[in-house]
């Protein structure tokens, strides 16, 4: 493989952060760009060009861009179920970002162009039960995406194709589905289920409290994928002839109550429970149908739940216990 100058928006956060990781390991030159403070990053790297800046910002994105042979843009405002629930209109100025990279990558003949969008597309009339049927690709329309997130993401889709049709611009697109694992955000109101629930019951065991708030009544249904698996299925994804938007998730089901059980037995404890039916918990089932992934690149997700779900606890743990020595 030839050595790439390469764009990573977003290279301060959870997946942009194991992205850039893997880009440099294959001798890369990278420039990550973020709005956070390096200090904020989840994982920083002496040999990359770090720049904090604001990619809304369209000659942010114009200086970005400069120079670049790739850009993957991870690059938005989101988190957990609570965080775009209540944050749909920031959710939805994400679109700064995306229409001003595109631009930027047109006018600096930028040879490839990956755009992370998100399974929060899907209408919502396929999501109602928690027996989740996979979602294909064909099921995002007609529109009825999660509120705010969701439509950003799914117009940006729209950006990214009109923008290859319009201007012949290499892009590709990838749907995550629930992406979880070490060096993420695990506090503070933007983490997902699987880091919530692991700082909850290592919160419970540490401090010796015998139960654990679930959001939800638990049935609800999600598959989630780790995201070393994510990694890969990007750089597959950005390399092959896949021209429109693809899922790139688990088709591992499991329901937010077993997820919970999953993370007591790692934990070796077992706790009550009590349900906040007021809080956001999402649609009530979703899936990802892999079956384009596998046609096309012959290749799934390797990396079980169980085993994903063992190195985020005790990541999670680990930084829990540093916080209570500081």
């Amino acid at each position: 493989m030839s050595k790439k100058t390469i764009l990573v928006a977003g290279g301060g956060g959870f997946i942009g952060g194991h992205l850039v990781a893997s880009l440099r390991n294959e001798g890369h030159q990278i420039r990550c760009v973020d709005v956070k403070p390096t200090e904020q990053w989840y994982q920083v790297f002496g040999d990359t060009e770090n720049v904090v800046a604001n990619l809304k910002d369209r000659q942010v994105c114009q200086a970005a861009c400069a120079g670049v042979d790739d850009v993957y843009n991870l690059a938005a405002d989101m988190g957990g179920m609570g965080f775009i629930s209540n944050n749909k209109a920031l959710c939805m100025l994400s679109v700064l970002i995306n229409t001003h990279l595109l631009q930027a990558a047109v006018d600096c003949r930028v040879s490839r162009f990956f755009y992370s969008s998100s399974a929060c597309v899907y209408n919502g009339d396929k999501q109602v039960d928690e027996d989740a049927v996979p979602l294909k690709e064909e099921d995002a329309y007609p529109a009825m995406p999660e509120d705010g997130y969701g439509w950003e993401k799914l117009f940006s889709e729209r950006m990214c194709r009109h923008f290859r049709e319009d201007y012949g611009l290499y892009t590709r697109v990838a749907r995550f589905h629930n992406v979880y694992g070490p060096s993420g955000t695990w506090e503070g109101g933007r983490e997902k289920a699987p880091a919530a629930l692991c700082r909850k019951v290592i919160n419970a065991v540490e401090t010796g409290e015998s139960e654990i708030e679930i959001w939800g009544d638990g049935r609800q249904t999600r598959s989630f994928m780790y995201v070393d698996d994510v990694v890969t299925g990007i750089c597959k994804i950005m390399d092959s002839d896949i021209l429109e938007p693809i899922n790139l998730g688990s088709d591992e089901l499991i329901t937010i109550n077993g997820l919970a059980d999953m993370i007591e037995e790692i934990a070796g404890t077992k706790l009550g429970r009590t349900h906040n039916l007021s809080a956001p918990k999402g649609v009530n089932g979703r899936n990802s149908d892999n079956s384009l992934i596998q046609q096309h690149l012959g290749w799934a997700p390797s990396i079980k739940l169980r085993d994903g779900m063992q190195k985020t606890y005790d990541w999670i743990r680990s930084e829990y216990l540093k916080k209570q020595t500081v």
